[in-house]
């Protein structure tokens, strides 16, 4: 009924150039406060630099209800790997909290992936203060999942910046910056991956210019508050697909979604049966004609998951390549269709 080609995505993520770490020319005492994988290679370079750890600060393991034990922490991980220090307050700014910080008598809070936000008393335990390692060109995408909103938007490149640290989110000066392309076929996982090893060369850089300041005069750039944007938490029901949105929108949906909250859509299979919830893991935009008449969410194919897209004035098409049924394990599109026996006219959408 439709003719339909490929839309090839670039099948060719470039690999960042290898960084030789340089001992640091003036090594300093440092608190290093993160939970996340992002934070892990920028620690392991302060620690191959020299720099002394004090303290490892992380969040306090919670367990999973449907797990046995508390999830992983790869920042916990890094401090046993080294036998660092680790210290896990529920919070870092409590009376007790700000004085274990002291007591380390460190130069300089390192910070990333940590998930709290500092006050002035937890900064002021170190004469230097605090930097924060962001996954964003600063001042853009203030918030909690800057590389999501990247990949959400479109954008065509992501960075990292590295900011002397305020209590006030995301907003002091910035030390140092460093960007790379967003890829076609880069998800947030793949793309946080790159800007975490990116991270590493403004982190050292940053680190040896606090050792060099005098405390008094100004330091980096501050940031322009007219080109403040913001990247809010995700959550659970934000991966649910709209089927109305453009084929590229929706595109940049699922690879935004991945690894987490991950895009979901529902699939009605025939009128007797409950809809299905199926994850959407990885899909292709396809190139094709489809008659301003069909609705988004209509199946167009027996043999492949082409799926309409909107908008109604120029509709377009999703090729889902692999999925995973609610409580099934990921399947290839092909598996699915001789499971579920698919034909073309099925739903898919709320």
């Amino acid at each position: 009924m439709f003719g339909f080609t490929d839309h090839a995505k670039n099948s060719q993520t470039p690999t960042l150039k290898p960084i030789r770490i340089r001992r640091a020319a003036r090594p300093q005492r440092l608190i290093l406060m993160g939970t996340g994988p992002f934070a892990v290679p920028a620690f392991e370079a302060l620690r191959e630099a020299g720099h002394e750890i004090a303290l490892v600060v992380t969040r306090p393991a919670v367990a999973n209800r449907s797990r046995k034990g508390p999830p992983p922490s790869p920042v916990r991980d890094f401090a046993a790997r080294h036998g660092f220090s680790l210290f896990d307050p529920e919070s870092i700014n409590t009376p007790a909290a700000i004085a274990r910080l002291a007591d380390e008598r460190a130069a300089l809070l390192v910070v990333c992936d940590y998930g709290q936000i500092l006050s002035s008393d937890a900064l002021a335990t170190a004469p230097l203060g605090g930097i924060n390692l962001h996954g964003s060109l600063l001042p853009a995408y203030r918030g909690a999942a800057p590389v999501q909103w990247a990949v959400l938007n479109g954008d065509q490149f992501a960075g990292v910046s590295i900011i002397h640290m305020t209590p006030r989110l995301d907003g002091g000066p910035v030390l140092a910056t460093a960007k790379i392309p967003i890829e076609s076929n880069d998800t947030s996982g793949t793309l946080e991956a790159k800007l975490a090893t990116l991270g590493i060369e403004p982190t050292l850089a940053s680190v040896d210019l606090l050792a060099q300041w005098n405390g008094v005069a100004p330091i980096g750039t501050h940031q322009d508050k007219s080109l403040v944007s913001r990247a809010p938490r995700l959550s659970k029901p934000s991966g649910q697909i709209d089927w109305n949105r453009s084929a590229a929108e929706i595109d940049r949906h699922i690879r935004g979604m991945q690894p987490w909250p991950g895009a979901f859509t529902d699939l009605m299979i025939s009128p007797d049966r409950e809809p299905l919830r199926i994850a959407v893991r990885t899909a292709t935009i396809q190139a094709g004609l489809v008659p301003a008449s069909v609705t988004p969410g209509l199946l167009l194919d027996d043999h492949s998951l082409l799926i309409a897209t909107g908008p109604a004035a120029s509709p377009g098409i999703i090729r889902i390549d692999r999925l995973q049924p609610a409580g099934r394990n990921e399947v290839s599109a092909a598996e699915f269709i001789r499971g579920h026996r698919l034909r073309s006219g099925a739903m898919f959408g709320s």
